[in-house]
């Protein structure tokens, strides 16, 4: 079979819960050979971010252009975008790119900001370019400036909101509205529900970061979008299910990576 090489185009974690490793993570857990570009270093924890410093953007191009060079990615996620000029530089690679996830980082699980106010604008630019984005709740409502979404009826119609305003294929991440951990994925097929499992745990730090680089780990092995989202979405809920197991850090934890691979004598 041959070997799915996945991307991630994004922050650096330190506790290691979300962001670059969190994707490289979920990419080795889900049977990629993950690559990494860094937008930023971060200062952060399970108790929160303390600081944010943005790569260089002559420096994230001449990681992507040496990294380009050398190997095609078969999928690529993109996750925190910091600046308006990370996110056009960023923009001008995705069209030559295949299997392209966004995942629209904005807000840290803590609550903290993570992209400046002027950004904003670009990070809905760079939206339109991937194949797929991943907004949660927030996030969509950041997108469109408006409130957030409280019923499941209101995500899908601020999904269909951004596919008119020119996206192509949106997961709007609604598992807080209902008991079945329900996801909502508009494209111009239609709309589909992806139910899942609510799982009670305060160690939800990178469920954001895992999800999507799970589903950009499998869209190559996968017939459609949906059957992708699905596997990632049950990955993900064995990952949350075990979180407990991990005890790591005082705050959110991360989930556990690699439950499917770890027992408990190792």
């Amino acid at each position: 079979m041959k070997t799915v090489k996945a991307l991630t185009i994004a922050g650096s974690d330190p506790s290691g819960g979300a962001g670059i490793q969190a994707d490289l993570k979920s990419f080795s857990a889900s049977g990629a050979y993950g690559m990494s570009v860094i937008t930023a270093l971060t200062a952060q924890s399970t108790q929160g971010v303390r600081g944010v410093f943005p790569v260089p953007v002559d420096f994230v191009r001449q990681q992507m252009d040496t990294l380009l060079d050398d190997i095609t990615p078969d999928a690529t996620k993109v996750g925190m975008v910091a600046s308006t000029e990370l996110a056009a530089a960023i923009g001008e690679y995705l069209p030559r790119l295949a299997n392209t996830i966004f995942d629209p980082v904005m807000v840290a699980t803590s609550g903290d900001r993570l992209v400046d106010e002027d950004a904003v604008d670009a990070v809905r630019d760079l939206c339109m370019k991937a194949d797929l984005i991943t907004p949660n709740l927030q996030e969509a409502a950041v997108l469109l400036d408006c409130d957030v979404a409280t019923t499941l009826d209101e995500a899908t119609d601020q999904g269909k909101e951004l596919l008119a305003r020119g996206m192509t294929r949106v997961l709007i991440k609604g598992g807080h509205l209902t008991d079945t951990s329900t996801d909502v994925l508009i494209d111009g097929d239609g709309v589909s529900f992806l139910k899942g499992t609510r799982v009670d745990t305060q160690n939800t730090h990178g469920t954001g970061c895992t999800l999507s680089s799970a589903i950009a780990a499998r869209r190559p092995r996968t017939d459609t979008w949906v059957d992708a989202i699905a596997q990632a979405k049950d990955y993900l809920t064995r990952a949350l299910l075990a979180a407990d197991s991990l005890d790591v850090g005082r705050g959110h934890g991360p989930v556990h990576h690699f439950v499917d691979l770890w027992n408990e004598e190792s």
